[in-house]
């Protein structure tokens, strides 16, 4: 990619100029009609160092809207990147509906700074690809408009660049032995920087190398490019036919194959004579389990999805008790409120993802994308659909980075949740817990009921499979809960 790159393409100063005042103007109109239809963007800069980034970003920033865009600056000598997955840090840095963020520097700087130091393990590089991909291809799905541009100088340009750097105190500390010894690896990088570029350009997120050693030829190639995607977008968007959200629930698995739920055996009545012993024992186990998870820095995800009334608070309750309180986090999530909306679904959830050694436990999750969501209408099918995918991805990149994940679905039959609903209803201290959307929700229990189906058949993968707990009994549920989580910690361990 980069041997098709004509490096001797130059601008005079007075074209640039011209073509500069036209196209200030007209990124300026576009960045506003980008904040009215709440388009996000992200701009991608990476390239040799020395190549340019901060001056040609600078060049892009100065015709857009202040109020509208963020430049960030990667550093990946943060402490806090290593406590968390791979692009934890850069999901929380996507921009909002409507605004631009400017990356100095990306996902892709830890990869080819690791592979060029020697650094990366090889097993490893192709999942590291992979989620890059993926990351991408989410954001784009979402609407986000993705340009990544790479800049591209001769060895011995960048040679020059450095050398004129250093002699200036001014701008010294911008070139060190890092620098250096990736310019005396630069063939070597040019492979490493090739692979890369092949393996992650994809029609969604393309790559745009940009011959760098004119700044005023690369400055307007750059701002070309951003405008005539944004035009792009704009355009395809007026183009497309308003789609309302789908409450269409047909059971999309594989034909004649029963509920999963239909299946689970529903106990009455559960508790044996030792059901308090059993519950310290496995409670001291967890104790145990969780100081050696945090002395190993390995992170927990606990999920609990479940009918209205099934007791998933009951579960969290006695499973928590047994833990630090130091070490663990409970993430109510209820509906997204407008910031939330704002940026992708996952958007959120990502910020809650635990460091290392660290447990976070999730009343309800991004599953409400396939089941709320699905069922109230609140998203488009192709979003649903698209969503068991993406779902899929996210926790395989949270157990690749070595987290644990375990996933609870509460189940309790019709009859069951009347009789609480109606207890709830009769019991003073008991009432809040009790809504009208309690109610209408149990109206759509048949299909909820087959979200949930769906939800189970596709999403329970090797790494992260679901548990589907029989929760008439509720001293069963919370045995089953406390049980399963000890051992996929200990299993862990």
């Amino acid at each position: 990619m980069l041997e098709q790159v004509d490096l001797s393409q130059k601008l005079d100063k007075a074209d640039y100029k011209t073509r500069m005042e036209l196209l200030g103007n007209q990124l300026g109109e576009l960045h506003r009609k980008l904040h009215e239809q709440k388009i996000p963007a992200i701009i991608v800069f990476e390239g040799w160092d020395a190549a340019g980034r901060g001056t040609l970003i600078n060049e892009l920033i100065l015709r857009l809207d202040p109020r509208g865009f963020k430049v960030f600056a990667n550093n990946t000598c943060h402490a806090d990147t290593t406590a968390h997955p791979f692009l934890w840090q850069f999901w929380n840095t996507i921009p909002a509906a409507g605004k631009v963020m400017i990356y100095d520097k990306s996902w892709y700087e830890r990869v080819l700074s690791e592979r060029i130091d020697g650094l990366s393990v090889p097993e490893k590089l192709a999942a590291t690809y992979d989620e890059i991909v993926s990351f991408e291809r989410q954001l784009s799905d979402s609407g986000c408009i993705l340009i990544k541009f790479f800049l591209h100088i001769t060895r011995k340009e960048q040679k020059k660049r450095m050398e004129k750097l250093e002699q200036d105190p001014a701008t010294r500390w911008r070139v060190g032995e890092v620098e250096w010894r990736r310019h005396r690896k630069y063939d070597e990088y040019v492979e490493i920087i090739e692979e890369t570029l092949s393996r992650t350009d994809r029609d969604c997120s393309p790559w745009i190398p940009v011959a760098a050693m004119d700044r005023r030829f690369a400055a307007v190639k750059i701002c070309e490019t951003i405008a005539q995607s944004f035009e792009q977008q704009l355009a395809r968007l007026e183009q497309q036919p308003i789609l309302k959200p789908s409450t269409e629930l047909t059971e999309n698995r594989q034909e004649n194959s029963a509920s999963i739920l239909d299946r689970v055996t529903m106990l009455k009545e559960w508790k044996p004579d030792d059901y308090e012993k059993a519950m310290d024992r496995f409670g001291k186990k967890l104790h145990e389990m969780h100081y050696e998870a945090y002395k190993k820095k390995i992170p927990v995800l606990i999920l609990f999805e479940g009918w209205d009334a099934a007791g998933k608070g009951g579960a969290i309750k006695r499973l928590v008790q047994h833990l630090d309180p130091r070490g663990y986090e409970v993430v109510p999530v209820a509906a997204p409120n407008d910031t939330e909306k704002s940026h992708h679904y996952l958007w959120r959830f990502w910020q809650a993802v635990p460091a290392a050694g660290r447990i976070s436990i999730f009343d309800r999750t991004w599953y409400g994308r396939v089941l709320v969501e699905r069922v109230e209408g609140f998203c488009k099918e192709t979003e649903w659909r698209r969503a068991y995918r993406e779902i899929n991805e996210f926790e395989q990149q949270l157990t690749n980075y070595g987290a644990v994940v375990v996933k609870f679905w509460l189940h309790i039959d019709k009859d069951e949740q009347l009789r609480r609903f109606r207890e709830r209803e009769d019991t003073p201290e008991k009432r809040w817990k009790i809504t009208d959307e309690d109610w209408r929700n149990r109206e759509k229990w048949d299909a909820y009921k087959v979200a949930v189906d769906e939800m189970l058949f596709r999403t329970s993968t090797r790494k992260a499979p679901w548990t589907v707990v029989a929760a008439n009994s509720k001293e069963y549920a919370r045995w089953l809960v406390l049980k399963t989580v000890t051992e996929a910690i200990d299993s862990a361990l």
